[in-house]
């Protein structure tokens, strides 16, 4: 960034010089939105590092990483029949300051690391935090399992701390709701990134929770896993993203929404195009293709199938629900 020139006398020039130095050299680096191990096994002592693991109580009881706190992800997320939507606020600052988070902090989020349906949960509550107004923030690449693999430190014994008292401040810029994108659709200037395997984009199953099958009008499917190294669960490196985002064509400044089924996956994508690669305008659809689908009026979709083929795909999510 070029700052104009200015004339000032000689004593104003030098003061100013210095104090743009110090304003330089005290101002705090902004967090790298993804840690590797190590990098948090340095982190992690520091008195403003809270270390959120959002597994099961049985799987944080069995081990993890010393001084985490533990926040099951089940927590972050809303009902059976919605469950992208969002908590309401009062419970999401309960939970917030449950952890001794505030607006200092620097949270870092780890997952099980299990496979890479899994890093979505991580993406999920790291949007979710910076929804309600935090900014350094990071996830564990390749959760849990990474650091294990490490052969870093794990406890059994469950970490406390003194809550916050911290206040939410909804940055709605991250947020796209169903009638900002019912707005959208047909207007040519909003991309609409669908996460989810091919085949649900493509019509053929749908979420248990969903109405219909298909995707919304316009949409442009990248999946979720696109952005792992192959066979594993870590997250690319940024110039491979940038390489996977250019030629996906969704590397310009265009705004752009990020939906799924339940807001999970497509956390995924949102966190890659907007905290990795940096892009501007970037939102993710919560409430995703259940809520889309459960609206009162028929909303604009593409890849519906026809009606026997609907009911196909109904009796085998019967079948999954029945027998599974």
């Amino acid at each position: 960034m070029a700052f104009p020139v200015i004339a000032l006398p000689t004593a104003m020039h030098r003061l100013a010089g210095v104090v743009i130095l110090l304003a330089l050299s005290t101002a705090a680096p902004a967090a790298s939105p993804l840690v590797t191990p190590a990098e948090l096994g340095a982190l992690r002592g520091s008195s403003d590092v809270r270390v959120v693991d959002i597994r099961d109580a049985t799987s944080y009881g069995d081990a993890h990483i010393p001084g985490a706190l533990s926040a099951p992800y089940g927590s972050w997320r809303g009902p059976a029949a919605n469950p992208g939507e969002l908590p309401a606020l009062p419970a999401l600052a309960k939970r917030v300051q449950s952890l001794g988070i505030g607006p200092g902090s620097h949270v870092i989020v780890v997952s099980a690391g299990d496979d890479v349906t899994d890093f979505g949960a991580a993406a999920r509550v790291y949007w979710t935090l910076k929804l309600v107004g935090l900014r350094e923030l990071s996830v564990l690449n390749g959760g849990m399992a990474a650091w294990q693999a490490a052969g870093l430190p794990v406890d059994r014994v469950p970490a406390s701390v003194a809550p916050s008292t911290f206040v939410p401040r909804v940055d709605t810029s991250l947020l796209a709701t169903r009638e900002q994108l019912a707005g959208a659709v047909g207007a040519g200037r909003t991309r609409l990134v669908d996460a989810r395997p091919a085949a649900y984009f493509n019509g053929e199953t749908r979420h248990q929770a969903a109405k219909l099958p298909g995707t919304i009008r316009g949409a442009v499917n990248v999946e979720h896993a696109t952005w792992f190294v192959p066979g594993t669960t870590t997250f690319v490196s940024p110039r491979e993203a940038h390489a996977i985002a250019a030629a996906k064509a969704i590397d310009s400044a265009r705004e752009t929404i990020s939906f799924c089924n339940t807001g999970h996956w497509a956390a995924t994508n949102w966190f890659a195009l907007s905290e990795v690669l940096g892009q501007q305008d970037v939102r993710l659809y919560a409430g995703s293709m259940v809520d889309w689908t459960q609206a009162p009026e028929r909303l604009p979709m593409d890849n519906v199938p026809n009606r026997f083929e609907q009911l196909v795909i109904d009796w085998k999510l019967w079948v999954d629900r029945t027998f599974d």
